[in-house]
């Protein structure tokens, strides 16, 4: 190539441009450098600095700690969960505390410290920390509650969340989810908590000694497919309730489900038992596959179910010297059956439970798919009291519905009962309508409820037939003259 006079002025300006160039070049890898740089040193400051958005994302390992121990004695159990911090800046905790405080049977353990509260906790970005928690329990306390509870509080950014804390408080038998295939007997050592249910298999007898104390959980009803005999005494009653003995729950109506005699059931006895704060005491459905009654009870206790005290749909029962008091429904038999009830005391006033339901009803039908069903029905009430507190909402305190052509019988034998109308369906002999039968004691402010009548001028006094039995609730014997009305007689 000639170089001209021309090319050769070219040449400094070319070079000039490619210089300029690479200038460009480099200064445009600076910026680029500087811009990665810039990246990660700030990216790297934000990790270090603190998330304060309420919306700051927190898991929890486990939402609740369940300590499934039996205590025999003064334990110690531990378990754990993470916390979690999937953000990518820091989290910083207000506090994570036990909701009980310094007065709380559980301990907490966070980062080595261990208090029921730990304030300004710092949790990296993309990492955990274990909380370990302990619980320590006497069993041989009595006042505890059988199921010990507490939560752990986080708080962070404005936001509080809980991990519950569960455990068994009182030494006992503790079943959860059992189903008994063999004959079986429970001895007064120590009390049974039923937890997520209990079933009696079919065929099956599971015997109850004198002095047992059963308790519940609000998600536990005893199944009966087979037979349940209960021996309770006087001076020991066999006793179901629920298993929350704090004070503010202790007698609160519904907290257990109650106990349910089903299909293939029979032969079931239950004396000196006492069934309280259910949400439905008894419940029996379909007639007993013998000649027997599915259900009989003496001397016995129903008291503060929710719904019914006794609910029986189609089946049949023998009551007699027993107490019925204080459910949203006392009695209630639906689609018949065949009844007997014998000196007994069935009333209702508002506790917990508002009076607003008769404390008997009964009747030979049900509605099922849409269809009226009725069947026969064969009902004895005989020495017994139906009474209720004074309410608008329960005009009469005994209601007996019929419908249909099947066999149907119902009897009051001598009987007192609170009613604006009489009785229909029914047949009644020597009953007393509308006079008070002067219980002992009742305050319904105070829930004292004493159903004894021991004033001379109770119009139920001597005023019954003689049965075979001769003993009543308080197992004193009826043999002074005739027997008295009620589930108690007049000392």
């Amino acid at each position: 190539m000639v170089l001209t006079n021309e090319n050769k002025l070219k040449i400094p300006l070319l070079l000039k441009m490619i210089l300029k160039s690479k200038r460009q070049v480099i200064k445009s890898i600076c910026h680029c450098l500087f811009i990665i740089f810039c990246c990660l040193f700030f990216s790297s400051c934000n990790k270090d600095s603190f998330i304060s958005s309420p919306d700051a994302t927190l898991i929890t390992s486990a939402d609740s700690l369940k300590f499934d121990t039996v205590f025999t004695s003064v334990g110690s159990v531990t378990q754990s969960f993470k916390i979690n911090n999937p953000n990518n800046q820091k989290l910083l905790f207000n506090s994570i505390k036990l909701a009980g405080g310094n007065a709380s049977s559980f301990k907490i353990n966070i980062n080595g410290v261990a208090a029921p509260e730990v304030t300004g906790v710092e949790l990296a970005a993309n990492d955990s920390l274990y909380v370990f928690v302990t619980v320590k329990i006497d069993p041989n306390l009595s006042g505890l509650p059988f199921i010990v509870k507490d939560s752990i509080e986080i708080s962070y950014n404005g936001n509080n969340r809980f991990v519950q804390l569960e455990a068994y408080g009182q030494n006992a038998n503790f079943l959860r989810s059992v189903v008994i295939k063999e004959d079986r007997e429970w001895k007064n050592n120590l009390p049974y908590v039923i937890l997520g249910s209990l079933q009696v298999d079919t065929n099956i007898t599971l015997t109850i000694d004198p002095g047992c104390r059963i308790y519940s959980h609000a998600n536990a009803p005893i199944l009966v497919d087979g037979t349940l005999l209960i021996n309770g005494t006087k001076a020991e009653p066999v006793t179901f309730t629920g298993d929350r003995l704090d004070e503010d729950y202790k007698d609160f109506p519904a907290s257990w489900p109650g106990i349910y005699f089903r299909e293939y059931s029979k032969d079931n006895l239950l004396i000196y038992t006492n069934i309280k704060n259910a949400y439905r005491g008894v419940v029996s459905e379909y007639l007993a596959i013998n000649s027997l009654p599915k259900v009989t009870m003496q001397q016995c206790i129903i008291d503060n179910a929710y719904d019914a005290g006794l609910l029986f749909v189609n089946s049949s029962f023998n009551i007699n010297n027993s107490l019925i008091s204080n459910c949203g429904s006392n009695i209630n038999i639906i689609l018949g059956g065949s009844y007997r009830l014998t000196n007994c005391t069935v009333a209702s006033y508002s506790s917990f439970n508002p009076h607003k339901n008769p404390v008997l009803s009964a009747n030979n039908f049900a509605e099922i798919n849409g269809a009226t069903v009725t069947t026969g029905m064969n009902a004895v009430f005989e020495n017994c009291i139906f009474w209720g507190e004074e309410t608008n909402l329960v005009p009469d305190e005994v209601l007996i519905k019929k419908q249909g052509t099947d066999p149907f019988q119902v009897f009051f034998n001598h009987c007192l009962y609170k009613a604006t109308n009489d009785i229909t369906n029914s047949v009644l002999i020597e009953s007393i309508k509308n006079i008070d039968p002067l219980f002992d004691s009742i305050d319904v402010s105070k829930r004292v409820f004493d159903f004894h009548i021991n004033n001379s001028t109770a119009p139920g006094i001597d005023k019954g037939v003689v049965t075979n039995y001769l003993k009543d609730l308080d197992n004193n014997t009826r043999n002074n003259g005739l027997p008295d009305l009620g589930c108690y007689e007049k000392q």
